[in-house]
């Protein structure tokens, strides 16, 4: 518990002191329990204090979850130097049954199928020079009939130009639930990101589209993000002005199969692939402005077999580098889910109602953020110092102090200092050497 004080203490401006009591009980609970991280398991590995009662009291408070992941975050990760991007994506839970608040049919890229779960949309911060992420902002995407999202079939007009229209503007796109969601979850996480300087959002290929991009741009944010395989790309129009009429816009379609003369800003060897980057920028007939395209070719050195990829950006002046390093970077929130998922609980919490279900979320990805920095000073002394190691110690101190209780008096500090270093060694993976202290 110790440990855990001085990590809240800038919350204490947010919340009042019987909620952060409650937290660090939770928070307690979860570095120690060994097994599902669910509110009864909890309340068993908590202090005195922390009964199921006073669980159950915190998972139904509602609590401002965005101004206590940002708190976290500026207070023992944010640098003041330091350079950031934005990353979303979405993470599928499975659930039985039908109680659960926002459960549905969704598609899991684990599973490779729609099953019944629950789905999340979340936002976080990574640092580019440190290479990790850090959750900021989750909400839950609750179910909808496909009735209600597919969109409807547009009535047939005559060919070309209606009579008395000079110019074409391109109509508002209508977003889906979950790009409303993503635009309402900009909004206001704005004000927070504004004060690092953040320009850019990173999405993957599901986000990879005109609404998606429309979104972005509205909540003043530049989207890198991927296009389809096939996505029909025309470069500039670079031919001599017509005799009449305007300059044409759209020049030649780009060709993935024989892309123009210019040679590849960067090429790589990768095992057994060369890897070739490919930039320009280029027209798309869904996008009104002109795109930051990376083409990236992989070729099998042996086989010869080629597959590509297309990603893009709204920020005409990012390099080719750049737009791939920011990619790459996404894949750092797939982290934080991995780590919500198999050590803080958001595989297994059991909450029924709406706001059980907020806190059980969001106390998971709070740990998410906190774990490096509570990992930090072990790493200093062991650069493999583990999650699943850090639980260890926890949970070792956590035996010794029932052990103690019930000794009929107070062991030696010797005997006590022997017993926490051979507990320590219990569950850890990488554990700890205090041969020099073990009879």
């Amino acid at each position: 518990m110790t440990e855990i004080i001085p990590l809240l203490v800038c919350l204490e401006p947010h919340l009042n002191s019987t909620t952060l009591r409650q937290l660090r009980h939770v928070l307690y609970a979860m570095l120690c329990i060994p097994n599902r991280v669910t509110m009864l398991g909890l309340s068993r590995w908590t202090e005195k204090g922390g009964s199921y009662r006073t669980l159950q009291r915190l998972y139904q408070m509602p609590l401002n979850w965005l101004l206590i992941h940002w708190t976290l975050v500026q207070t023992h990760l944010v640098r003041a130097d330091g350079i950031y991007v934005l990353a979303g994506d979405e993470v599928v839970v499975n659930k039985a049954g039908q109680k659960t608040h926002g459960v549905g049919r969704f598609y899991s890229s684990l599973a490779q199928r729609v099953i019944p779960s629950v789905s999340l949309l979340t936002l976080s911060l990574i640092d580019v020079e440190r290479r990790q992420a850090y959750p900021l902002h989750i909400q839950q995407i609750m179910p909808t009939a496909s009735a209600e999202t597919a969109p409807g079939t547009p009535a047939k007009r005559k060919p070309g130009r209606p009579k008395g229209r000079k110019n074409y503007a391109r109509p508002v796109p209508v977003l889906s639930p979950l790009f409303q969601l993503l635009q309402r979850m900009l909004t206001c996480i704005a004000e927070p990101l504004a004060q690092l300087g953040v320009n850019h959002i990173v999405l993957d290929g599901k986000f990879g589209n005109y609404p998606a991009t429309w979104t972005v741009r509205q909540a003043g944010y530049h989207i890198v993000s991927k296009m389809r395989q096939d996505a029909a790309l025309y470069l500039p129009y670079s031919g001599a002005k017509p005799r009449r009429g305007p300059t044409p816009r759209y020049g030649d379609k780009l060709d993935y199969s024989q892309l123009p003369a210019e040679p590849p800003v960067a090429s790589y060897i990768d095992e057994d692939y060369r890897v070739d980057i490919y930039h320009r920028q280029a027209y798309h007939k869904d996008y009104p402005d002109l795109l930051n395209v990376v083409v990236i070719f992989k070729t099998h050195r042996t086989t010869g077999k080629r597959g590509h990829g297309v990603l893009f950006s709204t920020d005409l002046d990012l390099s080719a580098a750049q737009i791939v390093d920011f990619y790459r970077l996404r894949f750092q929130i797939e982290f934080n889910f991995r780590d919500a998922k198999q050590y803080w609980g958001l595989q297994d919490f059991m909450n029924v109602s709406p706001q059980a279900v907020t806190n059980a979320v969001n106390l998971a990805f709070m740990m998410v953020t906190l774990s490096p920095v509570m990992l930090k000073p072990y790493r200093e002394h062991d650069p493999h110092f583990s999650v699943l190691d850090l639980k260890a110690r926890f949970r070792a101190r956590r035996y010794l102090i029932e052990t103690i209780n019930l000794l009929p008096q107070m062991p030696e500090p010797d005997l006590i200092s022997r017993l926490w270093h051979r507990l320590s060694r219990l569950g850890s993976i990488r554990p700890p050497h205090f041969d020099a202290f073990v009879p």
